[in-house]
């Protein structure tokens, strides 16, 4: 029995290559089209409350910049009115990462970004902001992602991220697919 060793120009044996860096500029892609969108909303975050509020609506995302960006118009109905939403998702290749901004119909201008990214096919995105008067930390989570199906689930933190409540539950149904021209 005779063992191989696989040697490099100089003798010493081969180094394996590092994998590349992953490109993370196509994880929202699965999201490309229009989506029924069913949401929960807690009526009162970070109060005890256990009263959520549900809407439907729908959501469109469509790709700009090529797909390293995508624009996220939402609207929806429910108990508490009607609620409109923007999202500009921008892709940073240095960072590898993508910072989510995010603007209220009824506030007319964009909170704080969060940033984050997908790995196994979960994104996780954070930021800190003010929730009535005290600072907190924020999370959005996307999960159970399949080609018809996504959830987004975003979450408060007031201890520093070791216990998190929820308060924005969003189950997405496909409605249309992506138009394949877009971007």
């Amino acid at each position: 029995m005779s063992i191989v060793l696989a040697l490099g120009c100089s003798g010493f044996p081969a180094r394996a290559e590092a994998p590349a860096p992953r490109d993370g500029s196509h994880d929202f892609d699965f999201e490309i089209g229009v989506w029924k969108t069913h949401l929960k909303k807690l009526e009162h975050p970070l109060s005890g409350s256990a009263t959520w509020q549900t809407y439907e609506g729908v959501s469109t995302v469509k790709p700009i910049w090529g797909g390293r960006a995508n624009l996220v118009e939402l609207e929806a109905d429910g108990p508490g009115g009607h609620i409109e939403g923007l999202s500009v998702r921008l892709y940073d290749p240095s960072a590898r990462q993508w910072s989510l901004n995010f603007a209220s119909g009824r506030g007319g201008g964009f909170g704080a970004p969060s940033v984050g990214e997908f790995r196994n096919g979960r994104g996780e995105f954070y930021d800190q902001e003010t929730y009535d008067g005290r600072a907190i930390l924020v999370r959005g989570v996307w999960s159970d992602i399949t080609p018809t199906f996504c959830r987004f689930t975003q979450s408060f933190s007031t201890d520093g991220g070791k216990t998190w409540e929820d308060n924005w539950i969003a189950e997405d149904t496909r409605i249309s697919e992506p138009d394949k021209g877009a971007g």
